[in-house]
């Protein structure tokens, strides 16, 4: 008896395969990374920077798109955030001050990336305790760069 035309039989697996010691594809494998602007455009262009595997040795990236601060607290409360990414630039609220909101009232915090309008404005992402800064327009090399080794380095309490 054989297979039915057109469908693929499945190739077993072998023991000692190079999938078995890599596989961070895995489907509960990943790092959820929190997106926060008002404008969908920016969380757009963040994500699309970002892809789903921004590196080959960090496992793939889900990503959670939020609108306003008070889902980014609600998220951010909730754990489960490996890295949240914050648009300085957006309003009400921009990402700055809940950079140092979220600093300050979490227990455990993840790394806080911002997006901030000009590289002058780096001495107030300093100020917000973020983890690191990018400048708006986004670059999505610089984009992919500062969030690999953010998601590389071990996680820190506040």
């Amino acid at each position: 008896m054989g297979t039915a035309p057109g469908i693929a039989t499945p190739r077993p697996r072998l023991l000692g395969s190079i999938a078995d010691v890599t596989d961070t594809t895995h489907a509960d494998v990943a790092l959820r990374v929190l997106v926060y602007s008002n404008d969908s455009a920016t969380r757009g262009r963040v994500i699309a920077a970002l892809g789903t595997r921004p590196h080959p040795d960090l496992p793939r990236l889900d990503h959670l798109e939020v609108a306003t601060a008070e889902a980014v607290i609600g998220h951010m409360d909730a754990g489960g955030i490996d890295l949240a990414i914050l648009d300085g630039e957006a309003a009400p609220t921009g990402g700055m001050g809940l950079a140092k909101q979220l600093r300050d009232e979490l227990d455990t915090c993840p790394p806080i990336l911002v997006l901030i309008g000009r590289a002058d404005d780096r001495w107030l992402a300093d100020w917000s305790r973020a983890d690191a800064s990018v400048t708006h327009p986004i670059d999505p090399l610089t984009l992919r760069e500062t969030v690999n080794e953010l998601l590389s380095r071990p996680r820190r309490s506040v």
